[in-house]
């Protein structure tokens, strides 16, 4: 086997999966129990590919801080290159492509979505193993599922002649289709699922974007040439990204290439696009429903049911979705979750926070979760990884009360330095400059209580900070 590099994508928002998921908060990222999540699903299966080298990861800067808690918490390492905007997956893998080739190596690259679910994973490796050898003699080789149904929701792959042992050469690509159109595609057989993974090699790529779309290739070694680094990330020239246009490999390089190839794959698959995909990827209890937290049906039958923070209960009921988080509620039919995203429309032009910011919020340090907001006041719960610490700042409109639950703080007050133990706690007046340390070895985890005139994340100035946040913004995702 040739060595692969990982190439994990993760620029999608996950609108239809609203309120779990949020725009800083994507599906990849939500906790889907025990601390498992997609992207960390993705990162674990492509470290399980034989020959495989340190992954890249391509996500937006809302999300970069997700990105390395998760790393951290699968104990990866990877490199992480933050686009300045998104530009589709086109660009995106020419930003990896550069990177992986810019020491002189020219590895396959194994493109994976960081948002999709496979059932089985030995039929994946199977499937990545007969891939290499088609992507060693020039191919780009993408993976088509073997259809179950005649779904609407997903693109197709006609296959064409037989390439090697596994593959086939591709025919053409067919953009989602109808009903009608779908059923007849499967009564003809040769058609597979689009699955939105790949396996090329590094320089076979950028020489096809470049005969295929030389605006986007010189975009994006502009925007590689320029790049700066900022700690553990890679960040491409802004004003060199923003000026490539925005497309997918798909239309940019596969409807277009005499490389491509497509390696059926035998599993179980999802890209988990809506509430109705989460049902159908889970077997139901005997009423048919799918229930996760703390969930009480009585007279119910197939329904999704998701609760994060508190009890729900369902009486008399049928296929409906329903999904509880700390500041919102979604209950919906399961015929019309489609229109989740609509409602996510409305809300952005109505201004709602509850569309974009999550209650749980990442942070280079560590995290932090809003419990609960009024007029005046506000409490959170803040995790602090060991040795660690928030930038020194203070506030000009509230004052903030620390009561450590777990670990050891250390905290700066004033002119004070500071040990705070389990049950104690320290009090921050208005206009105090103070910072927040863990110097132990365990997370430490503290009650916050915030009160005054105004509670906006904006209302703070930085004096010093580890991570280099003293010239950015001091609002939005660049608070504490």
């Amino acid at each position: 086997m040739p060595s692969i590099a990982p190439v994990i994508l993760c620029g999608g928002s996950g609108t239809r999966l609203w309120p779990l998921s949020r725009e800083t908060y994507p599906k990849q990222f939500v906790d889907l129990g025990e601390g498992r999540t997609l992207f960390k699903d993705t990162l674990l299966r492509a470290q399980r590919t034989p020959e495989s080298l340190e992954p890249v990861v391509v996500c937006n800067e809302a999300h970069r801080f997700y990105v390395t808690a998760a790393l951290y918490e699968c104990d990866v390492r990877a490199t992480i290159l933050l686009e300045p905007a998104p530009r589709n997956t086109a660009p995106a893998i020419a930003l990896a492509a550069l990177t992986l080739t810019c020491n002189g190596a020219d590895p396959l690259m194994l493109v994976l979505p960081s948002d999709h679910a496979i059932g089985d994973e030995s039929a994946f490796l199977k499937g990545v193993e007969s891939a290499a050898s088609l992507a060693e003699q020039g191919h780009i080789v993408t993976f088509g599922i073997t259809p179950q149904s005649p779904e609407t929701g997903f693109g197709y792959i006609e296959q064409g002649e037989t390439l090697g042992q596994s593959g086939f050469r591709v025919v053409r690509f067919v953009e989602k289709p109808d009903a009608v159109t779908a059923q007849a595609m499967l009564d003809r057989g040769g058609f597979l699922w689009n699955s939105g993974m790949f396996l090329l090699r590094a320089s076979i790529y950028l020489q096809e974007l470049e005969r295929f779309a030389p605006e986007m290739h010189a975009a994006c070694c502009a925007a590689w040439q320029g790049r700066m680094a900022d700690g553990a990330f890679c960040r491409p020239d802004t004003a060199a990204f923003l000026a490539s246009p925005s497309d997918s490999i798909d239309y940019a390089v596969m409807e277009q290439t005499d490389h491509a190839a497509v390696v059926p794959l035998s599993t179980g698959w999802s890209d988990l696009g809506s509430w109705e995909a989460f049902y159908q990827a889970e077997q139901g209890d005997d009423s048919g429903n799918v229930c996760h937290g703390d969930i009480m049906t009585q007279d119910a039958e197939n329904c999704y049911s998701n609760a994060q923070h508190r009890l729900v209960t369902a009486i008399g009921v049928r296929d409906l979705v329903v999904v509880e988080t700390r500041d919102a509620v979604l209950v919906a039919p399961r015929e019309r979750v489609q229109e989740v995203k609509a409602m996510v429309g409305r809300l952005q032009s109505a201004q709602r926070v509850e569309c974009r910011q999550h209650p749980l919020v990442y942070r280079p340090w560590g995290s932090y979760e809003t419990l609960v907001m009024d007029g005046r006041f506000q409490v959170k719960r803040i995790t602090v990884n060991p040795g660690a610490e928030l930038s020194l700042q203070m506030h000009h409109h509230r004052a903030e009360h620390w009561v450590v639950v777990s670990g050891t703080a250390e905290v700066t007050n004033g002119n004070e330095i500071r040990l705070y133990t389990e049950n104690q706690s320290t009090y921050i007046p208005v206009g105090t400059r103070h910072r927040l340390k863990n110097p132990g070895v365990i997370p430490l985890v503290l009650i916050e209580i915030q009160s005054g005139a105004y509670l906006g994340e904006d209302d703070i100035v930085r004096f010093a900070d580890v991570y280099g946040r003293e010239d950015l913004p001091a609002h939005g995702d660049e608070s504490r």
